[in-house]
């Protein structure tokens, strides 16, 4: 594998990780909540980041690499540190979403982060790899406007 190939693997493994992180905290959202369109809002979105993960394996296979399978430990850590907010809280929806929500800010991080990896690698927008970490970018940030405003809603009712 080439050096370019190389790094640009490693830059996509680290978004598979916050993609599989993105899959599980969601789906223990869906958990926590007893809102039903709560629950299958989390648990569409937590599809859609298995698929984000799915796709970004797919390019890493596709650029000679082998594919993270795993989760972050910072990310088992949030999760861990959400279930018992929940506990506390009594699965409160508000305190849900806002958990939900910083872990959305850390995904957009990752990806920013990741863009300009790929930028400095001369991995430039007109490339394949950059054109998918982009439009996966973009889907994060349209989840956590989403979450921000369903969160904005929740503390509106209490």
């Amino acid at each position: 594998m080439t050096s370019p190939n190389k790094d640009a693997v490693s830059v996509l493994n680290d978004l598979i990780e916050f993609s599989k992180d993105g899959e599980k905290g969601f789906k223990t959202s869906a958990e926590d909540v007893k809102n039903p369109e709560l629950k299958s809002y989390f648990l569409k979105r937590s599809g859609e980041c298995g698929s984000a993960a799915a796709e970004l394996q797919h390019h890493v296979r596709a650029l000679g690499g082998d594919p993270e399978t795993s989760t972050s430990v910072s990310g088992d850590l949030h999760r861990k540190w959400v279930d018992l907010k929940s506990m506390l809280t009594g699965k409160d929806e508000e305190a849900v979403l806002n958990e939900v929500e910083r872990g959305e800010d850390h995904a957009l991080k990752a990806y920013k982060h990741a863009l300009e990896k790929l930028t400095k690698l001369n991995l430039a927008p007109g490339s394949e790899v950059y054109a998918l970490v982009e439009r996966q970018y973009h889907g994060v940030q349209r989840n956590h406007d989403q979450v921000k405003a369903l969160r904005n809603t929740a503390r509106a009712r209490s």
